[in-house]
């Protein structure tokens, strides 16, 4: 075809859509593209929605929504959620009544230790109740306790963000840092040799900074945009937050019939803007270690970074590896491993608000840190989240990891890994109860097909227990530590009594929160138990 050939068609072509739209309005001619970017971008929004939350969750916001549209429904949901906000803040609120609002007039001087030791009696009798929370053994007064404290108070002036000045906690925390590393894998061939991080105000943080650092790497590497992470649902909030903070897209994959990460599913998510996949050693949840093998080899496959959250078992899992326990790799010896989060405030037994973030080298650190050039403040960098930092804790930490040494959390790991094996034997013998999948450290989940394990909750938490209550499946958990060693049997003799109450009398037992857990595991409007949390959150700080 020549070019007067084609002219001639364009022109007829041209001749033949002026005829077409000449019987339009010219407002619809103008209109229409405008309502057609509209009708595909809004199609667009509810496809996204679709694929993230599910076309169930997706169809029940939307019935949400408009039912909310109706006069008086909104009205009467807000006063309901109000009713829940108001029985989880049953007693807290008439508490905070004597709370002081302003300075006083005159200093109490001295005489405010004191006060603070009348205030330090209120608090609940915390001893071997709790699930984690403290991890030291012994009375807080003596032993470990003293020594962390003084350490602490030896440098509570400290702030190793003037590090020319205060240069003994900038070389305490070098050395935790690589003492940690050490555990972890930094002098296994495999891991390259290049291990480095920072100390941290706690897990959160660590991880917080683990995933801003590999959204800034893989930016870098390979230019992406719209980043996106997919971690297993036992993973950790703390990574909900930091899709959050550092806008992130968030995909979390159901776990496996044995409650460890699912790999395959895993694998399906992966796209062009994947920048972080993540394991951990052991969730928290169930104590269960993920298959950081299989999750390292996924990452090398498709060179993304993976971050393994051992906040939890950071100071248990290599001694406990060493002790001849069946413990699957874990650390930076595994083939794509990028980065590590580990606490030592846990089983590190360091004072609270010490944790370690790790990266395999200095070329994914770098990216961590923040550099300012033109402030007129002058040159500026900074390592963590943090400005200022409490070198006291740093010191503390130093103190803890030396005094305790190699054979010290050998003989510890022993300890709380033995008592862990005998609670989940007296949990067995329970016959109305069952443990979720194979526990593989120092936290021991259960649950019941035959009686209201919230309920069983309740009754424990009325004996001066304090455990974690937990969905999907609905359980309880508790975290064993050195505080747990000497009074198992205390617990398991609680357990039977609660499990047989609650067979016998089934039903909430007046003030208990069990009606509460229920039916928040229950409510498939996800949006509305998200309100109900910040409601009661807003209420309480």
């Amino acid at each position: 075809m020549d070019s007067s050939s084609v002219k001639s068609f364009l022109l007829g072509a041209r001749a033949s859509a002026n005829s077409f739209l000449a019987g339009y309005e010219p407002l619809v001619l103008v209109s229409t593209p405008l309502i057609g970017l509209f009708v595909a971008s809004t199609l667009q929004s509810l496809l996204s929605v679709v694929q993230e939350k599910g076309v169930k969750a997706t169809l029940l916001g939307l019935f949400m929504s408009f039912i909310k549209l109706v006069p008086g429904v909104k009205k009467y949901i807000d006063a309901e959620k109000q009713k829940v906000v108001d029985k989880l803040q049953s007693g807290g609120n008439s508490k905070r009544e004597n709370w002081r609002t302003e300075l006083p007039g005159a200093g109490l001087g001295p005489g405010v230790l004191e006060q603070m030791k009348d205030e330090k009696r209120k608090d609940v009798a915390w001893q071997g109740k709790c699930s984690g929370t403290v991890y030291i053994g012994g009375s807080e007064f003596e032993g470990h306790f003293s020594l962390i404290n003084e350490a602490c108070s030896m440098f509570a002036h400290t702030n190793p963000l003037h590090m020319d000045v205060f240069q003994s906690v900038v070389r305490f925390e070098a050395e935790v840092v690589a003492m940690t590393a050490a555990m972890l894998g930094s002098k296994k061939k495999s891991s390259g040799g290049q291990i480095c991080g920072n100390m941290t105000s706690g897990g959160t943080e660590s991880i917080l900074l683990a995933v801003k650092t590999s959204r800034d790497y893989m930016k870098a590497r390979k230019g992406i945009k719209q980043p996106e992470m997919i971690i297993p649902e036992s993973a950790h909030s703390a990574y909900d937050k930091a899709a959050q903070y550092f806008n992130i897209k968030l995909w979390r994959v159901p776990v496996d019939k044995e409650f460890q990460a699912d790999v395959k599913a895993i694998r399906r998510f992966i796209n062009r803007n994947t920048v972080l996949i993540v394991g951990s050693a052991p969730g928290f949840p169930h104590g269960i270690v993920d298959p950081i093998e299989e999750l390292g080899q996924l990452a090398s496959s498709f060179d993304i970074c993976l971050h393994v959250d051992l906040c939890l078992g950071g100071f248990v899992l290599p001694f406990a590896q060493k002790l001849g326990y069946p413990i699957p790799p874990f650390d930076f010896s595994v083939k794509g491993v990028t980065s590590i989060s580990a606490d030592v405030h846990k089983y590190g037994l360091a004072p609270k608000g010490t944790s370690i973030v790790l990266y395999r080298n200095h070329g994914i650190r770098k990216h961590q840190f923040v550099a300012v050039t033109e402030w007129s403040g002058g040159l500026y960098v900074s390592p963590t989240m943090a400005g200022s930092r409490p070198g006291s804790l740093i010191a503390g930490a130093w103190a803890a990891m030396m005094a305790l040494g190699e054979e010290g959390y050998l003989e510890n790991t022993r300890s709380i890994m033995e008592v862990s094996k005998k609670l989940q034997k007296g949990i067995k013998d329970i016959p109305e109860l069952f443990i979720i999948g194979r526990p593989d450290m120092t936290v021991v989940a259960f649950g019941s097909n035959v009686i209201d394990i919230f309920e069983v909750n309740d009754i424990m938490s009325s004996k001066g227990w304090h455990l974690n209550a937990l969905q999907r499946p609905n359980s309880i958990h508790i975290c064993m530590t050195l505080q747990h060693v000497p009074i198992l049997d205390d617990f398991l003799r609680d357990l039977r009594e609660s499990v047989k109450t609650v067979k016998e009398n089934p039903g909430p037992i007046s003030g208990g929160l069990a009606p509460i857990y229920g039916a928040a595991g229950r409510m498939p409007d996800r949006g509305m138990v998200q309100e109900l949390l910040v409601n009661y959150m807003d209420g309480t700080c």
